[in-house]
């Protein structure tokens, strides 16, 4: 190996899903030295951070974890279809120290900084707590959605109450009892937070830029014999789900929605409504995403079921979409969103037909040309999606290069997990991988195994550097944007698209590959075998 030894095998950056799983397979199968770094005080990423009234998956959770410790499947009891926040939190510790993988953590410590040593072959990190450590491999699993957008609001230093973002709750909650609230955001974030903020506030109003596309969450009680029935069979669902398309139980029907009586596509509409979840996204009919007429059918629909839930005309009319397609953005999962403005306490502010927010005053907030006073303004603005986290890692690779200047008009990558110019740099979920249009673990698990496989082959033939190769990188790019443009996808102004960042390159973010996560399995595992083709090893 080139120069001295390094601190550790690999540091890892972040203690979420991706960091627990890349610790415990580098250091309990491959035996490597490794540190991982968490800006936060425990384990949990996401699940740490994101702790705003309402914040639950929306994945089922017999699917939201890992699945690699197979008794823990039989031994965990989720206590609904979709846990709330402090119930994974509790899983992730619970993950944490059954493998004792805390005494390799060091907590309550950002990453401000790596650059990698062309002449030493190694990474150099550092700490916003004066640590500066060396290490073969630098991986980042900072997740996709943990840079928060606070937009640029005018005035906001003057607000006289108190102001919250959602990804940056008190751990000790906030108390909205008689007070005014302004929620700002309707994205899957506020979808949650809005109906239980309206149960507890005096009064509540919603700030909405662009109306949502809402599905039934159906959360509750998962029947005994069900969780029993699953357990029984988790060898085939592990198989399933790695193979899919969403990493979910989720199969498109294998029809067009043109093609079948209105009846009957009524009927399967109705079905996959009352099933709740994902099913409306992840399972209709083939050409949704692909044929603006059956996407308009999708559409429809659920326009008929706003307009009948929301009793005030006015109010259905504000939270119906529009120009966009349907599941072209985050699908929110609700309970009791639509039902929420039938309440006296809540009020909706449309930015199209009331007026956008101005700015934020001493008081409350001007919209439209009127002041709205509050007491608390809860921002559900989202993140800088995919690359913003990593970009805030300031990595500089060969010759100093800077990744936020290498990423300058959008992500460059291979695969989304791997940067040419960046050698024996992996990023977990990164952009132009599957990612946020998976079920995030089984994403997670997938680049954990492969990137675990890959260090080990490395050390097998004595490589001790891998970097992607420009002109492999650049045919990823372009198949990536290739796949994409078939779709209905980059239509809209969605985080996927980067749209919610002003100044952001518009460009479509994960990768939306012909037979999703499964297939691009097939396809790392393909470039693995062919001796890590598209890659450089020395």
């Amino acid at each position: 190996m080139a120069g001295a030894a390094p601190d550790f095998d690999a540091v890892v950056i972040g203690a979420g899903f991706s960091g627990i799983a890349m610790l415990k397979s580098l250091r309990d199968k491959l035996g490597l030295k490794v540190k991982v770094y968490e800006a936060g005080d425990t384990v949990g990423g996401t699940w740490y951070w994101n702790r705003y009234p309402g914040a639950r998956c929306d994945s089922d959770s017999y699917i939201y974890c890992f699945t690699w410790d197979r008794q823990l499947l039989q031994d965990w009891e989720w206590t609904e279809r979709y846990p709330e926040q402090p119930e994974i939190l509790s899983y992730l510790e619970h993950v944490a120290r059954r493998h004792d993988l805390k005494r390799d953590m060091q907590f309550n410590t950002r990453v401000t900084g790596a650059e990698f040593d062309e002449g030493a072959n190694l990474w150099r990190v550092h700490t916003d707590k004066g640590d500066s450590v060396t290490a073969r491999f630098l991986i980042t699993a900072v997740g996709t959605l943990s840079a928060t957008n606070i937009p640029p609001f005018k005035g906001l230093e003057q607000f006289k109450g108190k102001w919250y973002h959602t990804s940056q709750f008190p751990k000790t909650g906030v108390d909205f009892t008689a007070k005014r609230v302004a929620v700002v955001g309707t994205g899957a974030t506020a979808v949650q937070a809005i109906p239980e903020i309206a149960q507890q506030a005096k009064h509540l109003t919603v700030f909405q830029r662009t109306a949502n596309y809402c599905v039934p969450a159906r959360n509750g009680k998962v029947d005994p014999d069900l969780v029993k029935a699953r357990k029984a069979d988790y060898d085939n669902i592990v198989k399933r789900i790695r193979e899919s398309f969403f990493g979910q139980e989720h199969y498109f029907i294998p029809k067009s929605a043109l093609e079948v009586p209105d009846e009957e596509r009524e009927r399967e509409f109705d079905r996959m409504w009352d099933a709740g979840g994902f099913a409306f996204w992840l399972a209709n009919y083939q050409d949704m995403f692909f044929d603006q007429r059956a996407n308009e059918l999708c559409a429809d629909y659920i326009r008929r079921k706003i307009r009948r839930t929301v009793k005030d005309p006015a109010v259905a009319e504000k939270l119906i979409p529009k120009g966009y397609y349907y599941g072209t953005k985050r699908q929110p999962l609700d309970t009791n969103y639509y039902e929420t403005f039938n309440k006296d306490n809540v009020l909706l502010v449309d930015a199209a037909t009331d007026g956008p927010i101005e700015e934020i005053t001493g008081k409350g907030i001007r919209a439209g040309g009127k002041e709205y006073e509050f007491d608390i303004i809860v921002f559900a603005t989202g993140f800088d999606a995919m690359t913003g986290p990593l970009k805030a890692l300031n990595l500089r690779g060969r010759g100093g290069r800077k990744l936020e200047e290498q990423w300058a008009d959008g992500p460059h990558t291979y695969l989304g997990i791997a940067v040419a110019g960046f050698p024996n740099l992996f990023t977990i979920t990164g952009p132009q991988s599957p990612s946020v249009l998976t079920n995030m673990p089984v994403a997670i698990e997938q680049h954990v195994e492969w990137i675990t496989e890959c260090i080990d082959a490395m050390r097998k033939s004595g490589k001790t550097s891998i970097e992607a190769t420009p002109d492999a990188q650049d045919q990823w790019v372009a198949h990536v944007n290739e796949v994409v443009s078939q779709t209905l996808m980059p239509s809209a102004n969605s985080w996927y698209m980067g749209a919610n960042i002003p100044g952001k390159p518009r460009t479509f973010l994960p990768y939306l590959g012909p037979e999703g996560v499964g297939g691009y399995r097939k396809k790392c595992d393909e470039i693995a075998a062919k001796g890590y083709e598209g890659f450089a090893l020395a």
